[in-house]
């Protein structure tokens, strides 16, 4: 598998290049049609300007919130090669959560939300995924973030590339995370505790 331990930075202005070079890499067509903006914009987004593709206007979009100092996600690195992102943020930066079925609040509770991994298919089944989780968990303790919601993929046999965006509920429960929801079969609502007692649902 490699030496699974990667070093892990917040996404700022100077880093968004690296961010570049794992969305444009092999296997990452998904993300770079989004720029990990789907979920951030409630309802149907806006058509982009006349000649403008979606992926450039959505790229756009989000290197502003980057470049406003908006807290994005993290970027994972072995030695000084970047080899994968997690979005992560305050749950309500993510508009679309807000009326999804599956993902909707459970309580009132502050928290933030880890809402999906890019891995460049030369990286995957090394772990590095696993040790994204590890360090988002880590950075939220650092940065006094109690508490960590996600919204994994629950099933049996693999599921495609395109649904393990949001990470297998498997690598959550081995990070320690616990199920507070299940709205749809497989796709259930995990949260974990960083810091300080209390439980991990307002209910």
């Amino acid at each position: 598998m490699g030496d699974t331990r990667l070093t892990i930075h917040p996404l700022t202005p100077e880093r968004w290049a690296d961010l570049e070079a794992i969305f444009l890499a092999r296997g990452c067509s998904v993300a770079r049609g989004c720029w990990c903006m789907y979920y951030r914009v409630s309802g149907t987004p806006p058509a982009p300007p006349k000649g403008t593709t979606r992926s450039a206007a959505n790229r756009a979009a989000l290197k502003a919130l980057v470049d406003a100092g908006e807290p994005v996600g993290l970027l994972g690195y072995r030695g000084r090669a970047p080899v994968g992102w997690v979005s992560i943020a305050p749950r309500e930066r993510y508009a679309k959560l807000q009326k999804s079925p599956v993902m909707k609040p459970v309580d009132d509770l502050p928290v933030w939300s880890i809402v999906c991994f890019v891995v460049p298919a030369e990286h995957r089944g090394q772990g590095v995924a696993a040790a994204l989780l590890a360090g988002a968990v880590e950075w939220a303790r650092r940065q006094r973030i109690h508490l960590l919601e996600a919204y994994p993929v629950d099933r049996p046999q693999r599921a495609s590339d395109d649904a393990m965006w949001f990470g297998a509920k498997s690598m959550f429960d081995a990070a320690g995370f616990e199920e507070v929801a299940r709205r749809k079969p497989q796709r259930p609502v995990v949260r974990l505790r960083t810091s300080g007692r209390g439980p991990v649902t307002g209910g």
